[in-house]
């Protein structure tokens, strides 16, 4: 008997997206209020105990964790500018309260004496006794073992150090850049795109927003069009220049206080990594064999490019520049491996493809997407966001079918909202106390495809699909956790992990039948041909050294602003020259004296990932060793989707993941299929 999901989906509650800027900040000061009410109450207990103790800390921030991430999701999405300045101040507010709150020694105590009394004890559940573990290492992290005149400069250093990181994001996505150009040096410019630039005196807008700056640095002819637009994206949110110098210097502040040798310190005690050593031997022995890989495709595109100048009739250039390598990527891709980027997004209509993207995760999970047609004007935040419910075991079906949770995706560009993509897990789920009830969770995926126009639906490049993919896994690891503890749930792992499974599903956009299961041609419906998707992935690994070079520029530079050790080290710190000097030696592309200044736009060091951008390619050996373990041979195996979904992604990090990754593989995670991966 068929499942009608339609009308089951009716019954599932639904959140609202309705709150004023007002409200927006009701809402912050009572989770506050209750933080710090709750704080109060556990520290007047003397005889802790789970029940007294651990039970309502739980309780609170359990529930207070979907209306603090719905609040603060309004500054990334929202077009109202006041909601978005309310969903900024808000954030602050509660952040602020809880670096109050987490340097109570009062507390603290009372948590160190109920986890003395309890750690021993084999009637409590695992799951509890690493809830109490890692509350203990947060207090100790912010300076509760230390002395009360240490642990009040880390908590004013907090402080300052949160409204920076908040300040340094708002910028970026209130960022209004754009550059000007005439038509004609927008020559090679698709006409599709040129068609949705805005005319400005006589010349054509082009925003800092994917849609519209990327195909600049691709297809623009002009080598000083491409070489102005790169220049001047390098230089967007110079603002926030000055912030994350400031940041870096209260980070090296509180590492110091902490007892910590360097800010990395600090971070990678609570990653797989562990240590700066060996994050940084990583780096170096990825950057030693990547380089000759890189020098190589470097030759072959200077060639390239003089031939083309040549062709062209224009002066040939020796020197290949940054705002170069898009562009000759492109055209070598087209002319060598006859690779049209542009025809092949023919093939993948954002709806249709979409659609079968959620088949794929259906099959290999045994789970069901179901869209609310309809949905209720206040069920989003835009009318552009799609709402599906999800259920899982439905291979099953009846008693053991379960509804796992919300996702929604928000997939065009627009003025005040987040310019990359990204996947926000809302509301995590848990279990309710009486450990029966299940909370489910509520994950956003936030996108800029290009918008449809009233000739052609949105299509989707190749990399684009590609990155759907990657952000659905995300939001797949926040939709199929089941923890006990929102703290635990879905992508709430070390951050050096919690790249791999989205990571891992990419290679799905790479298997010849799926690609061809996924196309289907926006005015035909036929599916890509087997000679364009040969064509597509015989391209997979070209230029491989240059863009991973790009990934390691990033890394290095993260961490050379956070294993300063010194004080001497740090007043001697330029960020500006650090940046552009790691820039050319790394990527091996000179910018001919155009410097920038890019790390003032490098959200992912404000605020997550500092001291963790290396997590990107570390991430990739746990990628790569998963995808060819179980599913290189076969991509839709359902019996390893369910292994991998309830070995990997059900636990989020209630558990510890390399135990979690020797149960999957069956022994230690190595790196062999991550370098034949790369270098074949």
């Amino acid at each position: 008997m068929s499942i009608d999901f339609e009308q089951i989906v009716e019954t599932q509650d639904f959140p609202l997206w309705n709150q004023s800027p007002e409200q927006v900040l009701e809402i912050a000061n009572a989770i506050a209020t209750n933080e710090t009410k709750l704080f109060d109450q556990i520290a007047a207990v003397e005889n802790p105990t789970v029940e007294n103790v651990l039970k309502p800390f739980a309780k609170h921030y359990n529930g207070e964790s979907f209306p603090e991430g719905q609040i603060t999701f309004y500054q990334h999405v929202s077009t109202d500018q006041e909601l978005r300045d309310s969903s900024t101040k808000g954030e602050e507010i509660m952040d602020n309260n809880s670096i109050e709150q987490w340097s109570r020694e009062d507390v603290y105590k009372v948590f160190q004496k109920l986890y003395d009394s309890v750690k021993d004890d084999a009637s409590l559940d695992a799951e509890s006794k690493r809830y109490l573990e890692k509350s203990i290492t947060a207090f100790k992290r912010n300076g509760l073992a230390l002395p009360e005149e240490t642990r009040e400069k880390v908590k004013k250093l907090q402080v300052e150090l949160n409204n920076l990181r908040v300040q340094f994001a708002k910028n970026l996505n209130e960022d209004k850049g754009y550059v000007l150009f005439t038509k004609e040096e927008l020559d090679g410019i698709p006409e599709d795109t040129l068609n949705q630039y805005e005319e400005v005196d006589g010349k054509l807008k082009v925003t800092f927003k994917y849609p519209d700056i990327f195909p600049v640095f691709k297809h623009a002819n002009v080598s000083n069009t491409r070489k102005v637009a790169n220049v001047a994206y390098g230089n967007r949110c110079v603002e926030n220049g000055p912030i994350l110098e400031n940041i870096i210097k209260i980070r090296y502040e509180i590492a110091k206080l902490l007892g910590y040798d360097t800010y990395s310190d600090y971070v990678l005690e609570e990653r797989l990594a562990k240590t700066k050593d060996t994050v940084l031997n990583f780096l170096t022995d990825l950057r030693g064999k990547l380089t000759p890989v890189a020098e190589n495709e470097l030759k072959v595109l200077k060639e390239f490019k003089k031939e083309d100048l040549k062709a062209r009739g224009l002066e040939p250039e020796d020197e290949f520049y940054s705002w170069d390598y898009n562009y000759y990527n492109e055209r070598l891709l087209e002319k060598k491996y006859k690779v049209d980027h542009v025809k092949i997004a023919e093939y993948f209509p954002l709806e249709s493809t979409v659609a079968k993207m959620l088949g794929f995760y259906e099959k290999i999970f045994d789970i069901k997407f179901v869209k609310v047609n309809k949905p209720d004007p206040k069920a989003t935040w835009h009318e552009d966001v799609q709402q599906y419910a999800i259920y899982q075991n439905v291979k099953e079906g009846g008693k053991a079918l379960e509804f796992m949770g919300w996702i929604y995706f928000d997939l065009h560009p627009r003025e005040g909202k987040y310019g990359h993509a990204a996947n926000f897990g809302l509301g995590p789920g848990y279990l309710e106390q009486d450990e029966k009830t299940r909370h489910t969770p509520i994950t956003v995926l936030v996108c800029n495809f290009t918008k449809p126009s009233k000739d052609k639906p949105s299509l989707l490049k190749h990399d684009e699909v590609t990155t759907f993919f990657h952000e659905l896994g995300h939001g797949i690891h926040n939709i199929l956790s089941k923890t006990k503890y929102a703290r635990f749930h879905g992508t709430h792992v070390e951050r050096d992990f919690v790249e791999t499974p989205s990571q891992m599903l990419e290679y799905w956009t790479w298997s010849k039948n799926e690609l061809k299961e996924l196309s289907s041609h926006y005015k035909t419906g036929e599916p890509i041909s087997d000679e364009l998707i040969d064509q597509l992935i015989s391209t997979k690994h070209v230029n491989t050294g240059l863009f991973n070079l790009r990934q390691l520029f990033f890394g290095i530079f993260d961490m050379s602003l956070h294993t300063v050790s010194s004080q001497e080290d740090l007043d001697n710190l330029d960020i500006f020259k650090t940046w552009n000097k790691l820039r050319e030696e790394v990527t091996l592309l000179p910018s001919d004296n155009n410097t920038t200044k890019g790390y003032a736009s490098f959200g992912h060091i404000a605020g997550g990932y500092e001291s963790g951008y290396y997590g990107y390619l570390y991430s990739l050996v746990y990628a790569a060793d998963i995808y060819y373990s179980l599913f290189k041979e076969d991509p839709m195996n359902l019996e390893n989707g369910i292994r991998y979904r309830d070995i990997i992604l059900k636990p989020g990090g209630s558990k510890e993941i390399m135990d979690n990754l020797v149960e999957l593989l069956g022994r230690k995670p190595n790196s062999e299929a991550f370098l034949q991966e790369i270098f074949g």
